[in-house]
């Protein structure tokens, strides 16, 4: 039985309508995403179903691939496609184009900046912000991938692609995709290291960003530079 079978208080799409986007619960949006269920269930069903197979994590969900999701009895091409769509569109609206910053003034302007390129990674990965002396963003760079617990950065590497872009400031950042947002020794080490080496060029490090999806770790806000 489809949505539009359902009854009108208990239809996803009129309660948008009605109520506003806020008042569904995630299997409800996700049934929209589903449109329809199959011959033994409803759209809303199917969705609570896949729901609790996910633990009722949205970062979960996100995760699963295209043939994981079909793996689901009554989940097939389209449906899949339709929920892959929806976390992709929603991992770019995350994005602040570079053109947009007019400068980085916070640990939260640099998170925003950064923080697509880490969303849902199951790996670690290094990027960095080279910065002019107003702190605008000349350039991000992708520097590093690593594996699930660690990724490899080149103090030399960094500071040169400093020094190319003329930059006065710098600002790396990378995840931790465990979740767990305390520096490791190894992330202090590093820190600790670039700040130095880059005094030594009159380039400031700015800040250390430890990012897990919503989440980050600034060792700047957390006076660890």
């Amino acid at each position: 039985m489809g949505i539009k079978q359902w009854s009108v208080q208990d239809m996803p799409r009129e309660k948008l309508i009605k109520n506003g986007k806020g008042t569904l619960t995630d299997a409800e949006l996700v049934a929209i995403l589903l449109v329809s269920g199959s011959k033994s269930e409803t759209a809303f069903s199917l969705a609570n179903r896949l729901m609790i197979a996910v633990g009722h994590n949205l970062t979960s969900l996100a995760k699963l691939s295209f043939n994981e999701l079909k793996s689901f009895n009554g989940i097939g091409d389209a449906k899949a496609i339709a929920v892959i769509a929806a976390f992709e569109l929603a991992s770019r609206k995350l994005a602040i184009p570079v053109s947009q910053v007019r400068a980085i003034n916070s640990s939260e302007d640099a998170y925003k900046e950064l923080r697509i390129h880490f969303y849902e990674l199951a790996h670690e990965e290094f990027w960095i912000l080279y910065l002019n002396r107003a702190n605008k963003v000349i350039e991000k760079k992708f520097h590093s991938k690593g594996g699930i617990s660690g990724t490899v950065a080149d103090i030399r590497i960094i500071l040169k692609g400093a020094i190319l872009h003329s930059a006065s400031n710098i600002i790396v950042a990378h995840n931790h995709p465990s979740g767990k947002l305390d520096p490791s020794v190894q992330d202090l080490n590093l820190t600790r290291k670039l700040k130095e080496s880059a005094a030594l060029m009159d380039i400031q490090l700015i800040d250390h960003l430890i990012i897990y999806n919503e989440q980050f770790f600034s060792f700047a806000d957390q006076g660890k530079l």
